[in-house]
């Protein structure tokens, strides 16, 4: 059984950096593309950031484009996103995701099937 775990989170002020890691279990981590996806209070979950299981495609929402690098690593079934120049407006619990579905977009959550639990990013000003 495929489980997702991510860490990482925390309390930064504004203009600062966190770095938010993901482990995959229970499945092999090539198997799948990767992303993460937040969920801002009262919000609907959105797209961050997707990466392909080979690490050639990245791709980012224009919100954090510039500002957020997505990663994984292969040889230990990990994903990371650093964030630098964090703002107010990218507090939200951040999770990490995982989908078989290749060769198309997949930014919706509905395309992705295993999740984490979340870990909380809060930027204050």
């Amino acid at each position: 059984q495929v489980q997702l775990a991510e860490s990482g989170g925390g309390s930064v002020q504004a203009g600062n950096s966190l770095r938010l890691s993901c482990v995959l279990s229970g499945g092999t981590f090539t198997d799948y593309n990767m992303a993460w996806f937040r969920q801002g209070p009262g919000k609907e979950r959105e797209f961050v950031a997707r990466i392909i299981w080979n690490a050639r495609q990245l791709y980012y929402a224009d919100s954090v484009k510039g500002r957020f690098t997505i990663s994984r690593d292969n040889t230990k079934g990990m994903m990371y996103l650093q964030m630098d120049s964090l703002q107010p407006e990218d507090t939200a619990m951040y999770y990490c995701a995982a989908t078989r579905l290749h060769g198309i977009v997949v930014e919706s959550p509905a395309q992705y099937d295993y999740w984490g639990q979340g870990t909380q990013v809060t930027v204050s000003s």
